[in-house]
């Protein structure tokens, strides 16, 4: 059980950090992404991070920005995952989109080569139905910021092999992080209890209940939680948030999971949260 090189589809938020983690634990890592622009703002990004990371290590021996970017390729050349041992997708929460990645690095990566989505909401079982490996198909869902957090919420699909699975969790510990391996459903266990909270702050909001600060207040201080369900939001991503309420809502056919108005005004109107600077905050764009 050995892993030379990880492959790493999509160099958005997820993709990023699971890059720069990747990396600083020593691994090689192909990073691909379909914009170049793209790719040089991820190379830029980690950078910052790995340097801002050393500022408050208690231990100042770790690897250097320069280490770190070294042992990353950065390429709009999928084909250059042909030899991975092991692959994390982040791409857009887009069926459609995913589908087609799916299929096209299914066609590329070598047999043994694990795939793990790392998804919100989408089904782990459909994903590896459209691969000729279902067996080494597994949900990866990481938290944000990827480096940061330790745990990570492992997805077994309806053919996932326990090989699969006792690989992953081998991968993840050479990137120092422990999981919980749940089943197979739509939003797994993580984001089918957080979308529906996150979805009612916004309604909050929207009725004029309470002001998105007010709300995070109450979260924060009565609950002891590091952020507000709205602050949550915005760091993960308000277009990612809905696109992981219609796929709950899709999924489960339940009124519950209906995406607030005011949501999918934000999103419509380009207030995407942290990564471009503006949601229910406003943020210093990089």
């Amino acid at each position: 059980m050995d892993i030379q090189t990880a492959g790493v589809v999509g160099a958005g938020v997820m993709g990023v950090g699971v890059a720069q983690n990747l990396a600083q634990c020593g691994m090689d890592v192909v990073l691909v992404d379909i914009a170049e622009a793209v790719l040089e703002r991820a190379r830029i990004e980690i950078g910052n991070n790995v340097r801002f990371q050393g500022f408050f290590a208690k231990e100042k021996n770790g690897p250097t920005p320069e280490e770190v970017l070294g042992r990353i390729t950065f390429t709009i050349e999928p084909e250059k995952l042909a030899d991975v041992d092991y692959l994390v997708e982040n791409v857009v929460e887009k069926w459609p989109v995913k589908e087609e990645v799916y299929r096209r690095i299914d066609a590329i990566c070598k047999p043994s080569c694990v795939f793990a989505a790392n998804t919100s909401a989408i089904s782990i079982t459909r994903i590896a139905s459209v691969t000729r490996r279902p067996d080494r198909v597994i949900g990866m869902h990481f938290m944000n910021p990827v480096p940061m957090k330790p745990l990570v919420e492992v997805i077994r699909g309806f053919h996932t092999s326990e090989e699969t699975i006792e690989f992953s969790k081998f991968f993840l510990k050479k990137m120092g992080k422990s999981c919980v391996v749940v089943n197979d459903s739509p939003g797994f266990v993580s984001n089918r209890v957080l979308m529906l909270t996150v979805n009612e702050a916004v309604f909050l909001v929207q009725e004029g209940v309470a002001k998105a600060e007010e709300v995070d207040r109450i979260f924060k201080s009565c609950f002891g939680h590091k952020m507000g369900p709205l602050e949550t939001a915005d760091l993960i991503g308000l277009d990612t948030i809905l696109y992981s309420l219609d796929v709950l809502y899709e999924s489960f056919n339940d009124s519950k999971f209906r995406p607030c108005p005011l949501l999918k005004k934000m999103v419509d109107a380009g207030l995407h949260g942290r990564k471009n600077g503006r949601g229910f905050y406003n943020y210093p764009v990089l």
